[in-house]
């Protein structure tokens, strides 16, 4: 059986992979004529973990990446409005969550493939549900299409022409990785007036940062960096210094959309939907990636061992609508303007009830198990 996979991101890959441990013969195609990543950091959560041990490289996410330590929600005057135990949470859903480069976690995926399973440079200019994929170098059939060409996908525009497309929320996103070189930095997430910053340190005295704000659309400054500076630079230690210490060439800048109503399948005959093309989200949940990744080895169970696509959209559109609209809901929450003291009020007294409330509230999202299969790993390894 062979699978043409649309998109070298990591929910590609990792459908590529898990396909391949289930044997069937795969091929990513990538426009882009690199691998390099877009992006700078991400979290990898318990249940993403537990779908990356089926295709051989979940030990090796944990070894290279940064186990998040204790955190928690706090205010622009370094206030905790909620603490979380990092201990606590890995004892009950039986692992951490980790934060890692992209870079790493997409060389951990190619990995398992082999080169001349990813073409590069290859544009897909259409994909049949007969199989057919019509590209830049030719045509190709498969028994399976993956399209997993993010957000504003050209393949689930053609499947479902009537459907409203992403939706853009007001907000934009940085996202950059600089240095915190006297160690101050905790695993935060810091909300003020519709503000949002994010501290993720990660392995190398290197710390993941993100951040949000309003916006009109499509919006950029000439200096991303003093725009952060501007908005971020009287908040709390330490994001002024790392914000200071940030290569202002290497900070990235995207519109937060999302998808206002779940499509009614993620499938139509050979053709499946996966990751941001089947169900972008707010990335405040961090499930981004991680339901990408859960996609791929759902998909390659069902295919291989189960209904079919049938059987991918029976097992993954209920899950991915929840959390699409989970996710959403905490985006409103950060957008509040006038309402924030009731936010943050509401916000520290629940935290005052303990650490199991966050767990539980965390639980749906994160007590997630793979399907059952037979699994083959190809994974070559690869150096630290």
């Amino acid at each position: 059986m062979k699978a043409t996979v649309i998109g070298a991101g990591i929910g590609g890959l990792t459908a590529a992979a898990a396909l391949k441990a289930q044997g069937w013969t795969v091929r990513v195609l990538e426009r882009s004529t690199t691998l390099e990543p877009v992006g700078s950091g991400l979290a990898m959560m318990p249940n993403a973990l537990r779908a990356l041990d089926l295709i051989g490289i979940g030990d090796r996410v944990r070894e290279l990446a940064t186990f998040a330590g204790d955190g928690g929600i706090r205010r622009p005057n370094g206030g905790w409005l909620s603490r979380t135990s990092a201990e606590a949470a890995a004892a009950r859903f039986g692992d951490p969550t980790v934060v890692m480069l992209r870079a790493t976690l997409v060389d951990l995926l190619q990995s398992v493939l082999d080169p001349a399973e990813i073409g590069l440079g290859v544009t897909v200019d259409s994909a049949s549900p007969d199989g057919t994929v019509t590209t830049s170098t030719g045509e190709e059939r498969a028994d399976l299409i993956v399209a997993a060409d993010g957000i504003g996908s050209r393949v689930r525009s053609a499947l479902f022409p009537d459907h409203p497309e992403p939706r853009y929320t007001g907000l934009t996103a940085w996202r950059l990785l600089t240095t915190d070189p006297d160690k101050t930095g905790a695993f935060s997430e810091t909300w003020g007036r519709g503000l949002v910053f994010g501290v993720n340190p990660i392995a190398g005295g290197q710390v993941y940062c993100y951040a949000t704000a309003p916006a009109p659309a499509n919006t950029t400054v000439p200096d991303e960096k003093r725009e952060l500076l501007r908005l971020f630079g009287s908040w709390h230690a330490p994001i002024p210094t790392l914000l200071q210490q940030a290569d202002p060439t290497r900070i990235l800048r995207n519109d937060i959309h999302y998808l206002p109503r779940a499509l009614p399948a993620l499938h139509r005959d050979r053709i499946v939907l996966l990751g941001d093309a089947a169900h972008p989200m707010t990335p405040n949940l961090g499930q981004g990636a991680c339901q990408a990744i859960e996609d791929a080895v759902v998909l390659a169970h069902e295919v291989t061992n189960g209904t079919g696509p049938a059987g991918y959209t029976a097992a993954r559109l209920p899950r991915t609508t929840t959390i699409m609209a989970k996710s959403r809901q905490i985006s409103r929450l950060t957008q509040l303007g006038a309402l924030t003291p009731l936010r943050d009020a509401a916000m520290w007294t629940t935290g005052r009830l303990g650490p199991n409330l966050v767990l539980r509230q965390a639980a749906p999202v994160i007590d997630w198990t793979p399907p059952k299969s037979e699994w083959t790993s190809h994974h070559s390894g690869i150096e630290s």
